[in-house]
């Protein structure tokens, strides 16, 4: 039987795939956080991950060093989801992106009198599209961490970022002044990976899609093997 490779990143995202990668009969061999191994075993021989930064997951899924992943909406939309099926949104790794500014900052002042905003974040992308689509001119700063840094020594007036108990935006003095989009994490499949290792593919994905959906996840489509044949692109 062919071999199945999975794409995960360590943290959040990988401790909430566990329970629905065990719907599918699969348990890793070894705790990514405490081995140093960035190719891991399972408890299937047909079956390995590979561990990567979660914004390289899309990337190894969609040029075949894997043949299916999971990856936050947000790490979507920067890396564009071409040639990803994107057949199940797995309910998991849930958060906010979100405008954020210090408490004094005046930012409905500031987008009424059309001021140029500078914003600082890693997702310029998204962030880019959100201003141009309310006909805001902002100045992009890209950063790739301790965003909430940047509006409390002046580098930026706001920032765009994932937020989710809100916490550390209190603790730095910042609130959040608008929502962009809610997110949460995606299963992924390399479309020739469903064709040619269908036998392997098509039962793990029906099995993380129907625990997903139990669990408050949604496929694409009425069941998951139309979902993973007529693939969503959202």
């Amino acid at each position: 039987m062919a071999m199945l490779t999975i794409a995960l990143s360590k943290g959040r995202n990988f401790n909430e795939t566990l329970p629905l990668l065990a719907a599918a009969g699969i348990a890793p061999a070894e705790d990514p956080e405490t081995s140093r191994k960035l190719i891991i075993g399972s408890n299937r021989a047909d079956v390995r991950f590979i561990i990567v930064r979660a914004s390289d997951v899309p990337t190894y899924v969609q040029r075949g060093a894997a043949d299916m992943g999971v990856a936050g909406k947000d790490v979507l939309l920067e890396h564009g989801g071409e040639g990803l099926y994107q057949p199940v949104d797995l309910g998991i790794g849930r958060c906010r992106m979100v405008v954020a500014a210090k408490a004094s900052f005046d930012y409905e002042g500031a987008l009424k009198r059309g001021a140029r905003l500078s914003v600082a974040t890693k997702y310029v992308t998204t962030a880019r599209e959100h201003f141009a689509a309310k006909g805001m001119h902002v100045d992009l700063i890209k950063l790739y961490g301790s965003m909430e840094l940047a509006p409390l020594v002046g580098l930026a007036d706001a920032i765009v970022d994932l937020v989710s108990s809100g916490n550390t935006l209190k603790a730095n003095d910042l609130v959040a002044v608008e929502e962009i989009m809610a997110i949460s994490a995606r299963l992924i499949v390399n479309p020739a990976s469903l064709k040619l290792k269908r036998d392997t593919v098509q039962p793990v994905l029906d099995a993380i899609a129907r625990s997903a959906t139990g669990s408050g996840g949604t496929a694409g489509n009425a069941s998951a093997a139309s979902a993973a044949r007529e693939p969503s692109s959202a």
